[in-house]
């Protein structure tokens, strides 16, 4: 695909997310993944149900999302972003380190299995 995900870094990110800014954070990982654990505030849209859930969980097209998964290896993060750019959002971020930079950078992670 032709469009240009714009990143996010670990720094940046826990800095909206300990501030409570205005955003949605995406984990692109399967929902059994997220139960087990995923970065704070985030809510679950794996790309196989997307297409039902983005307009529900984020009705507005110029919220700002940052999208991640498991590492910078997994694509299903940006699957999910170039999708959601896709169905109009445009302000769409992605966070390529995933859940594995953000634990072995110490982070705290919510869910069954932190």
């Amino acid at each position: 695909m032709s469009t240009t995900l714009v990143e996010i870094g670990r720094e940046e990110l826990r800095q909206k997310i300990e501030r409570g800014d205005d955003f949605v954070l995406v984990d692109a990982l399967p929902s059994i993944a997220y139960a087990g654990a995923h970065l704070p505030g985030a809510i679950s849209i794996p790309p196989e149900r997307l297409d039902t859930l983005a307009e529900r969980r984020i009705p507005i097209l110029d919220t700002e999302v940052v999208v991640y998964c498991a590492n910078p290896s997994c694509e299903s993060s940006v699957q999910v972003a170039q999708r959601l750019v896709e169905l109009g959002y445009r302000n769409v971020r992605h966070y390529a380190g995933g859940k594995q930079d953000w634990r072995d950078a110490g982070l705290p992670l919510e869910g069954g299995r932190v």
